[in-house]
């Protein structure tokens, strides 16, 4: 069962065991190596969420996020060239304003996802939103702060991480990891929305077939579908 958003706003302070550690250091190894695969190939990437918060759990996946425009074929190519197959393909719209997406899954918790369309200024937001880190930075065994499901501010300690609730901090929020207050406001009405009526989905979740290319997929969705043209315009 999801976690619940929280709308507390004291402080705790959680201490990771040497399970913990080691659970971050796994996830961390399965990132560096999708990561450097890309980086072989000159293409930049993320990693974003519990990994690079350092609060993960055994439920944690590893997200990997190219943040530019690129061809699907630059980026399952440089994954192939480097012994990583794809279980599955998914062309993915989370609502009818937001960027297409194409999202490559290489195992039951790894998955690199990239921008298939310009992303806005708010929806790139998302990533520092939840916490990210590149590849030098993943490397340096760094950790950021982000929120996480919960709506809980997560931010890294020596022993772990302090974590306290922003609802009614937002603007505070904002200003310490470095984003737009809408950004937040929206991620919080979003999650208070969905704890209340239940999960809403996607707008759209396309798997492809094998033979089909990301492009082809949205170039048809494109023929059938309004509101997919009218966001390629953006």
């Amino acid at each position: 069962m999801a976690k619940k958003p929280s709308r507390r706003t004291d402080r705790v302070e959680v201490v990771y065991d040497e399970t913990h550690w080691q659970l971050l250091r796994s996830l961390r190894r399965q990132a560096l190596e999708i990561m450097e695969a890309l980086a072989r190939a000159n293409l930049l990437s993320i990693v974003h969420g519990s990994i690079a918060r350092g609060d993960v759990s055994e439920k944690s996946d590893v997200d990997v996020f190219l943040p530019e425009q690129l061809s699907s074929f630059s980026v399952e190519n440089a994954l192939e060239a480097a012994g990583l197959a794809a279980r599955r393909r998914i062309l993915i719209q989370a609502t009818p304003a937001y960027a297409f997406k194409g999202y490559v899954e290489l195992g039951q918790n790894s998955c690199v996802s990239f921008a298939l369309v310009k992303m806005r200024c708010k929806e790139r937001d998302f990533y520092r939103y939840g916490g990210e880190l590149g590849l030098q930075m993943l490397k340096n065994n760094v950790r950021v702060s982000g929120v996480d499901k919960q709506l809980m501010l997560v931010e890294p300690t020596a022993t772990g991480h302090v974590k306290s609730g922003i609802v009614g901090q937002e603007e505070e929020v904002a200003r310490s990891l470095g984003i737009s207050v809408e950004t937040v406001y929206d991620r919080v009405r979003a999650l208070l929305r969905r704890d209340e009526v239940g999960r809403t989905g996607v707008f759209i979740e396309r798997v492809l077939s094998p033979e089909e290319t990301f492009e082809m997929a949205l170039q048809g969705l494109s023929a059938e579908n309004p509101a997919v043209r009218r966001r390629l315009r953006m």
